[in-house]
């Protein structure tokens, strides 16, 4: 892509932000990476992050309270748009965390793991939060390129999307049940992992997001 574009990180008081901005300038050298709770300077953006961390009740109240709702918004409209964790349920129309509303970008809702199904195919229970490194099973799109079928990344959740339109699932992973970890439509990707803390393949994952031309 010609010059350098501006990726803006978006700072709404949470998130990992420096892991996240460092991940970024490592995979796109020359481009800029700012990160900003400026709506100003997100709707300015060729690129947007958004990086989750903490609890959907916390992230809603913080994207009002900073007047980056509406930026947000608009920026999964008309550019390339990467939701990471919470940067995910976010984009879905309600959380059973806190039971707050999201953005309802994309419809369906966001869950916490049943935990009459936490068992793994040995009969052990398993842990909710879901921590560690796990499979991810692909649905073809570009921000794959070069990362093999089953590839692990990191995850840190109690929460995931359910009852989405299957069309828009690019990813998937099995904890005691399977469940979308990433999901894309036009201009937007957004995944329940952590590329920024995924080693190899989630910087490639990183550089193929700086690269996607939807």
């Amino acid at each position: 892509m010609a010059g350098a574009q501006t990726i803006a990180v978006i700072d709404y008081g949470m998130g990992n932000l420096r892991s996240v901005s460092k991940a970024l300038e490592h995979v796109a050298a020359g481009q800029n990476v700012i990160v900003t709770a400026d709506p100003a300077v997100v709707a300015a953006a060729d690129r947007v992050v958004f990086p989750g961390q903490g609890a959907m009740p916390d992230c809603m109240r913080e994207l009002e309270a900073r007047g980056l709702r509406a930026a947000v918004l608009q920026a999964a409209q008309d550019k390339p748009f990467l939701g990471i964790c919470v940067g995910e349920q976010m984009l879905f129309e309600r959380s059973e965390e806190g039971n707050v509303p999201g953005l309802a970008v994309f419809p369906g809702e966001v869950k916490r793991f049943p935990d009459e199904k936490m068992v793994d195919r040995k009969g052990d229970r398993l842990k909710v939060p879901h921590m560690g490194w796990n499979e991810v099973w692909q649905k073809p799109h570009a921000l794959w390129s070069g990362i093999a079928d089953g590839s692990r990344f990191y995850f840190v959740h109690s929460y995931c999307v359910q009852h989405i339109d299957p069309l828009l699932t690019t990813g998937t992973t099995d904890y005691g049940v399977p469940f979308t970890c990433a999901v894309g439509r036009d201009n937007i990707f957004a995944v329940q992992f952590h590329p920024e803390k995924s080693a190899r393949d989630g910087l490639l994952f990183l550089k193929n997001f700086v690269e996607w031309r939807p």
